[in-house]
């Protein structure tokens, strides 16, 4: 059984259903991480004792007392939880098993920006599984992925328009996580962005003309003081 679950979060995973009339005599979990890690959990009931192989350090608990309920507790979730855990009891009619397949799931970050007057690219970070990204209006896209090794996705969607009427796109990105959208204006036509257009040299223009004046008029005062001696 495949089973996603979103990092930080809390799981119980439970053994297979066992009918009253079958009295369990003993219960083990089997666990293999994506590292490749095993650790082993297991409770005989006729001896009320419990055993622990390499599972103290890993956040993986009993989630009540065994002999009630013999679930596992795991939290928070991490991605290096990722792994099979397979369940298996031992009754009086036979012996039951159970295989959970957990996967982590990582939030977004989105993000969107523009590389020149009409191509814009949104690009989605440490999605697991992969996101899906479409644009409102549609363009001339390119959408790549690239795998990392913790198992995590990029996505990157690159983005050009050729209309003179598009003023405003839209990167929507889906995942099972929850849905983001941004949105980016574009320049009007096929002109690059001209000086007095950013503001941050707007007001770099401003400051250095206001000191250029001050400076011209400190020079002025100082040649008058000059010439009256």
């Amino acid at each position: 059984m495949s089973l996603w679950v979103q990092v930080d979060e809390k799981i119980v995973l439970s053994c297979p259903p066992v009918p009253w009339t079958m009295d369990f005599i003993m219960v083990t979990w089997k666990i293999t991480l994506r590292d490749q890690t095993n650790c082993l959990r297991a409770y005989r009931r006729d001896r009320n004792e419990t055993a622990d192989t390499n599972c103290t350090d890993m956040g993986v608990t009993w989630a009540t007392r065994p002999d009630q309920n013999p679930a596992l507790l795991i939290g928070p979730v991490t991605i290096m939880h990722e792994g099979t855990y397979n369940c298996e009891m031992v009754t009086t009619k036979g012996s039951f098993q159970h295989d959970y397949h957990l996967h982590v799931s990582v939030p977004l970050e989105v993000s969107i920006f523009l590389i020149d007057t009409r191509t814009v690219v949104c690009k989605a970070v440490s999605g697991k599984p992969a996101a899906w990204i479409s644009w409102t209006p549609e363009g001339k896209c390119v959408t790549e992925q690239e795998n990392q090794r913790n198992g995590d996705v990029i996505v990157q969607s690159s983005c050009y328009w050729e209309e003179d009427n598009v003023s405003t796109v839209t990167c929507s990105v889906s995942h099972w996580t929850g849905n983001k959208s941004l949105s980016l204006e574009l320049y009007s036509g096929h002109r690059a962005p001209g000086f007095l257009e950013s503001p941050f040299l707007v007001i770099l223009f401003v400051k250095l003309s206001l000191l250029l004046v001050l400076l011209v008029i400190v020079g002025i005062l100082f040649f008058q003081g000059t010439s009256w001696d």
